[in-house]
């Protein structure tokens, strides 16, 4: 079975279809779906279709993107409504939140302080309630993990890591998990390829971060989680084992960095 640590389905690319999609994943074997918001007005319709689908889990964030539309308001509604989800078997982690420096406007001045200072309140919650978190990380990675050293989490996942070897160790050392998707399914990716087949396999872990990051055979179509078999024969042929084994290895690791859905 196959476990999607990443995948927006609430998203507007899947209007009308995010339960029939989720169960044609089912179909092809993917056990569990991780669905992360992005912002207040989404939290309530990621909790209801994750609770709507028996293979489906959510997380609760804002996300980096959409700090700048977002207020202090919205941490504290985060905060009462992870209070209130600890009771809920299908809420696994505070995500999506981090930093994205890659967008022009969102990396410099006002924004990037207004982006820190909501990715350090959204990882106290974190800590506070003792949960990993679900972390956007675009060309931020020696930042993001200044702030991981200050408020010490229970680890995490990475989500789409692109970072150097260097970097990767490090979120390793941390607790952390690395996510690979689509993206590693293009030869021109090779640091990507790379990292995927070299990394300790204990610290992988898959996603498809639909309806985005489309693998090469769907390139710029929607993704999905019914994709995330195939993604991960990718991984498996990279790393040379079988696919059976990639899906026993990325499930384990899902399970171990996210407790709650193990449970």
């Amino acid at each position: 079975m196959w476990i999607d640590t990443h995948c927006h389905l609430d998203a507007n690319e899947f209007a009308g279809e995010s339960d029939m999609v989720a169960a044609r994943a089912a179909g092809r074997q993917v056990s569990r779906i991780v669905i992360p918001t992005v912002d207040r007005s989404n939290f309530t319709a990621v909790q209801e279709l994750a609770r709507r689908n028996a293979n489906c889990a959510y997380a609760l964030g804002i996300h980096p993107m959409y700090v700048p539309g977002a207020s202090e308001d919205d941490l504290a509604a985060l905060r009462e409504m992870i209070r209130q989800a600890m009771d809920d078997p299908c809420f696994v982690a505070v995500g999506e939140i981090g930093l994205d420096f890659f967008i022009p406007g969102l990396g410099e001045g006002p924004v990037r302080e207004r982006q820190e200072f909501f990715f350090s309140e959204q990882l106290k919650i974190a800590r506070d309630f003792e949960l990993p978190v679900l972390l956007h990380i675009r060309r931020a990675q020696d930042t993001i993990l200044k702030y991981l050293r200050r408020f010490s989490v229970p680890g995490g996942i990475a989500h789409a890591f692109n970072g150097s070897r260097q970097q990767a160790d490090v979120f390793i050392g941390l607790g952390f998990k690395l996510g690979f998707g689509g993206a590693m399914t293009f030869s021109r990716a090779s640091r990507i390829r790379a990292l995927a087949a070299e990394l300790p396999q204990e610290a992988l872990v898959l996603e498809t971060d639909a309806p985005d990051i489309p693998p090469t055979w769907i390139q710029h179509q929607r993704n999905s989680p019914e994709e995330l078999p195939r993604i991960g024969q990718a991984l498996a042929d990279l790393r040379g084992i079988a696919a059976q084994s990639i899906a026993q290895i990325t499930s384990a690791n899902a399970r171990n960095v996210l407790p709650r859905l193990a449970a």
